[in-house]
């Protein structure tokens, strides 16, 4: 049977203007969502055309399999898991396809980002309200799907109250488009002797008696309740016209939004637009060192016209002090607060705006329930609710096998049961020994309350059970909705009975039989579903493989709990144009499998299920990794703070540990050796190297691009500083400022020495005693290609080195991030004697961070430079902006006075050290240099200085552009008087 299905998957692979795969590695990928379930799917299609979709409508019904609609794969109840064939529509169904202002409405493909759209939207004064936590990556298709709401729903309701159409393909592949209609066009559409009809025939007749509808409202979560999304919306369908007294019109789409792909495929949405927000905003960030007291605020609050209303509590709070990114978006927090409440007002005036501001403080003094309430504006605004948006992927930062899991997430009670709602919720925790997590939407009666469980242990699968089903039943007991606004997905769908009702149920089994007879939409999900506490991401009271490695891990519990760390709420699909470095590869491929998510779950599948004696010995690791360009942005940029580059570099190791090495390889690892060999003769090497025979040659042999030109030698700074050097003013170090070590490394020495010559230059011109250290490498080549025992060697000898010499008299100062950065980072992991790698970690700077560090102190002021005009374009390595601060080197650059400094909002460079080079990277390395950087480069006037402080970045600026970039060093050097 499993070799016809394979014949026939292969049959239909030829017929589609898209892709379909059935590897183990995509299958693997596509197995798990960010959710604690796993299935793995039949195989893996991305449609290009809505033929492509009838096709896989024919072969599911011919092959008795299903399809599983996906767009980014962030659904938290399991809604895109499964075992049927998975529908990706992120990929080609990503058009806007038409703007009608006059109506405010917009018509695009299910594969539109949210916040992408809205971009799109904003210079004609629009937008589209409801706004998820992934709402730079979420697609509107799955918000559809899943009814999705987000921070603004107070104010702008939820996805189903934006759909004015649907575009849909049924289960026999007809097309049908599903809109606002008159009760005469409702009988007009009962009358068709086609699915459709017969899907309006079934509405009609289970819906249209009194009873049914008596026993809907009865038994359905309240209806002010706004997000309310517990099985079919047939709460909505019989308040219309067709059904009552009313004006309001049918719309079958109100039936569809939250249906989870279940009923029809969706393949075109027109949304209802709003106007754009009030642009005068303020956020009062409430205190409070309790719950309680933050649950009595909720309603009180709720009495001012707010924007946003959300709740964070202690513990993820406390999980943002160990994530870079978040540790300055939570600047604003006022001592050890247990919860806290931001409230977001909006006005057309600033006068306005601070008289809300000033009624919503005064509330709150009566109320006497918080401690301290900072008001925020402008981008503090944005980093609080970056902060609370960062609230899921967080949670991933648990270290161990324990986690906050979603699973009674996404209640939603009437506000004016949310504080008894939650004393009784956290009463009902405490029975179970538990101290949950509780944050998001309190201001629409939905709080994201987790359990803290170790899915890995029967017990805690138990305790997974009972905790759900008791929050049900306290749920009910308030006629609240068991799913706000995360969907029913396999956690919650088994609860619908009694949270509706047996006879709902069946009703809306029958609702489900009418649009999809033959079970071929997301079976699983809602009707007839799968069993909450099977099929879960990790197999219970397994033993633990257990892994060595040559890195340290300790500090996640082991590499496998690294990669495990991934929850799977995808930061990493996020755009360029959303900012951030993280993921370039996705960001060039828009491939699931080039992002950060796809390595560390391809990891933790092979890990955990290999039985191979060396686990990372799988060519499908290598592919997943393959395009990973080990810019460290997820160490930063991922909530969860997955740190891929290092699970690269130990895969590397592992795997070339049984499969050897290759010559490429080998001479990228070992540059430095050649590139000191060669510095000894530059002119003659950098000659040898541009004649068309050796540079064919290199490219064949090394495997490098063509296109791609060779970096320039320079004699050597360790040979020539002593020599060549302007001699020191006398009076230089008669009381120097400080005393500073400054690492020449290995790319600056024999690339780049110049840069060595003027930041000597500059230190000592501004009264610091210089020591170079010109002799030593970082071992950055040996880690980007997996010599692990090589880097190890190199990494010890630096910090024996340096060892009770670099310390508060004494700083470690380097001029190429991705050298002097490693200190700060692979060394702790790397060195035997760690407690001295942290000690020197603590006191290694970036040459730019030192001098704005000096700038702070005094102890360097704009006097010492020009006052010429100047701008200037800055582009930040990536290891920067991941282990330290761009805003270091915009500070030093914008030093002389009437120099004007931008930083370019760009990602990675592409470069990557060699992985610019390599032909099987070029096309790729140039997609993410095209993304951002290099048009910003060429919209800029010959006049304006490019600046970038990395060596590869200022050689992929060169062969992108053409222009010369030069390091911050070099500009300030220049800028001396």
């Amino acid at each position: 049977m499993k070799d016809i299905l394979h014949q026939n998957l292969l049959s239909i692979s030829t017929k589609l203007a898209g892709e379909l795969y059935f590897d183990d590695l995509m299958l693997k990928l596509y197995a798990t969502d960010a959710s604690v379930y796993r299935m793995l799917p039949t195989a893996v299609a991305f449609p290009k055309t809505i033929k492509d979709i009838k096709l896989l409508i024919d072969f599911a019904k011919e092959n008795n399999t299903s399809l599983i609609p996906r767009t980014a794969g962030t659904s938290l109840a399991g809604q895109v898991v499964g075992k049927g064939i998975v529908v990706d529509v992120s990929k080609y169904f990503t058009k806007i396809i038409k703007l009608n202002e006059v109506e405010r409405t917009i018509t695009v493909q299910p594969g539109v980002v949210r916040d992408q759209l809205n971009n799109y939207l904003e210079p004609y004064g629009l937008f589209f309200g409801p706004n998820t936590s992934t709402s730079n990556r979420c697609m509107i298709g799955g918000m559809v799907g899943n009814n999705s709401s987000g921070t603004t729903s107070i104010q702008y309701g939820v996805t189903r109250d934006k759909v004015m159409s649907l575009k849909t393909l049924l289960s026999d592949g007809s097309e049908v488009e599903f809109k606002s209609i008159s009760k005469e066009g409702f009988q007009q559409k009962t009358k068709q002797q086609t699915l459709e009809g017969d899907i309006y025939r079934t509405i009609y007749e289970e819906l249209k008696t009194e009873a049914v509808q008596k026993q809907i409202k009865e038994n359905f979560p309240k209806k002010d309740i706004h997000r309310r999304n517990t099985g079919y919306a047939i709460d909505e369908l019989i308040a219309s016209e067709v059904f009552t007294n009313s004006d309001e019109k049918f719309n079958m789409c109100k039936l569809l939004a939250g249906s989870e792909g279940t009923l029809a495929f969706t393949t075109e949405i027109t949304l209802q637009l709003d106007n754009l927000p009030p642009k005068h905003s303020a956020m009062v960030a409430f205190h409070f060192e309790s719950i309680a007291n933050c649950m009595k605020a909720v309603k009180p609050l709720m009495q001012h016209n707010l924007h946003t209303c959300e709740m964070m509590d202690d513990t993820i709070l406390n999980l943002t002090k160990h994530n870079k990114t978040q540790q300055e978006n939570r600047a604003f927090i006022e001592g050890h607060p247990v919860a806290i409440l931001m409230c977001e007002l909006k006005a057309e005036s600033e006068e306005n705006l601070q008289e809300d501001v000033t009624a919503i403080l005064k509330t709150s003094e009566k109320l006497g329930l918080s401690y301290a309430s900072p008001i925020l504006k402008g981008d503090n605004i944005t980093k609080a609710l970056e902060l609370r948006k960062a609230g899921l992927g967080l949670l991933g930062n648990m270290i161990g096998d324990k986690k906050a899991v979603a699973c009674i997430e996404d209640t939603a009670v009437a506000l004016e049961d949310l504080d008894n709602y939650i004393e009784e919720f956290t009463a009902l925790m405490h029975s179970y020994s538990q101290n949950a997590v509780y944050y998001a939407h309190a201001g629409a009666g939905e709080l994201h309350l987790r359990p803290i469980l170790d899915l890995k242990q029967s017990e805690d699968v138990k305790l997974f059970r009972a905790i759900t089903t008791d929050v049900a039943k306290l749920v009910k007991k308030y006629q609240g909705s068991m799913s706000g606004e995360h969907g029913d997905g396999i956690v919650r769908a088994e609860f619908i009975p009694l949270m509706i009702g047996e006879a709902n149920y069946q009703l809306l089994k029958r609702i489900k039989s009418a649009f999809d007879f033959s079970n071929i939409f997301n079976p699983g999900k809602i009707v007839d579903a799968f069993q909450m506490d099977e099929n879960l991401r990790y197999k219970t009271d397994r033993v633990e493989p257990e892994i060595e490695t040559f890195l340290d891990f300790s500090q996640a519990q082991g590499i496998l709990r690294e990669a495990e760390k991934c929850n799977g709420s995808g930061d990493c699909r996020k755009l360029q144009e959303f900012g951030g470095v993280m993921c370039p590869s996705y960001r060039a491929t828009r491939n699931e499998k080039d992002t950060t998510r796809a390595r560390a779950n391809a990891l933790r599948e092979y890990l955990t299920n290999s039985d191979k004696p060396n686990k990372f010995n799988h060519q499908e690791l290598k592919e997943v990794f393959g395009l990973c360009l080990s810019c460290k942005a997820c160490a930063s940029e991922c909530p969860s703070s997955v740190d891929v580059a290092s699970l690269k570099a130990e895969f590397l190791y592992q795997y070339q540990k049984a499969n050897g090495v290759t010559f490429k390889d080998k001479f990228f690892a070992n540059a430095t050796k050649y590139n000191k060999m060669a510095s000894r003769a530059p002119r003659f090497y950098n000659a040898l190297f541009k004649t068309k025979f050796v540079k064919g040659f290199m490219n064949i042999a090394l495997g490098i691009h063509p296109k791609r030109s060779l970096p320039e030698i320079s004699k050597s700074f360790s040979s020539t500083h002593f020599y060549e050097d302007k001699p020191v003013d006398e009076n230089t170090y008669k009381k120097p400022i400080k005393k500073v070590y400054l690492f020449v490394d290995e790319f600056i020495n024999y690339l780049e020495s110049s840069i060595a010559k003027e930041a000597k230059f500059l230190l000592e011109q501004l009264n610091y005693r210089v020591i170079i250290i010109s002799e030593l490498e970082s071992g950055r080549g040996f880690l980007s290609k997996g010599f692990l025992e090589e880097a190890k060697a190199i990494a010890n000898n630096n910090v024996s080195y340096f060892k009770g010499v670099v310390n508060d008299d004494f700083y470690l100062v380097g001029i190429e991030p991705s050298a002097i950065l490693t200190f700060k980072d692979e060394y702790v992991k790397l060195a035997d004697d760690k407690e001295a790698a942290q000690s020197i970690s603590n006191k290694t700077f970036l040459i730019e961070e030192f001098i704005q560090k000096e700038i702070e102190l005094g102890n360097i002021t704009s006097n010492q430079f020009s006052v010429e005009s100047r701008t200037i374009k800055f582009h930040g390595h990536c290891y920067q902006k991941a282990l330290a601060n761009q805003k270091a080197s915009f500070d030093v650059l914008n030093l002389p006075k009437n120099y004007k400094v931008t930083i370019i909002p760009s990602g990675c460079c592409g470069m990557a050290g060699s992985f610019g080079y390599e032909k099987e990277h070029f096309e790729v390395s140039m997609q993410i240099g095209e993304q951002t950087l290099f048009p910003a480069i060429r919209k800029a006037s010959e006049d304006v200085i490019i600046a970038a402080n990395g060596t590869s970045c200022r050689h992929q600026i060169k062969d992108g552009t053409g222009r010369l970039a030069k390091h911050p060093v070099t500009i300030l050097r220049e800028a001396l008087l």
